[in-house]
């Protein structure tokens, strides 16, 4: 039985990137990315969790990180947010063409084409994480491709 509760720095180093995309991708947003990232390795540091294997620990870290996204958009303070009129972006900001277009897809489709295309789940995997039926996940990657298709045009083939 592997333990990653014993060394938090092993666990921060195989999960750091897999948080920090998949809150980047629900958040669409650097900085809350940051901040969910954050949350998560100190909810892992207060609960020490011990895992059986690195697709359990995998699975954790994933639904931890939906977890604090939501308590994210859920919270009080998010509420009172007024969003800047200005669009600032600096040099070391700019995104790709390809990345701008899915952090502009609502989130429903974010996610399910995260979770799919870069962590690798199937379809039912992600219905598990994210509590919700096969179907619905299939509909909000048939519409999140169709999204993505008509905004990059020709430049991919979903």
């Amino acid at each position: 039985m592997n333990n990653y509760g014993f060394n938090p720095k092993e666990a921060y180093e195989e999960y750091k990137n897999l948080v920090y995309r998949l809150a980047l991708a629900r958040t669409g947003d650097i900085n809350d990315a940051e901040d969910v990232l954050q949350e998560v390795f100190y909810r892992y540091m207060r609960n020490k969790p011990s895992f059986e294997n690195s697709d359990h620990g995998k699975a954790w870290f994933i639904t931890v990180t939906i977890n604090c996204t939501k308590s994210l958009f859920n919270s009080a303070y998010r509420k009172r947010q007024a969003p800047l009129t200005e669009d600032i972006k600096g040099e070391d900001m700019e995104m790709d063409t390809t990345l701008s277009v899915v952090l502009s897809l609502p989130q429903k489709y974010r996610t399910v084409i995260h979770l799919y295309y870069y962590e690798d789940y199937s379809i039912k995997e992600i219905a598990t994480l994210l509590r919700c039926g096969e179907n619905t996940v299939k509909t909000r990657l048939a519409r999140g491709r169709e999204k993505l298709k008509n905004a990059l045009g020709s430049e991919i083939d979903v």
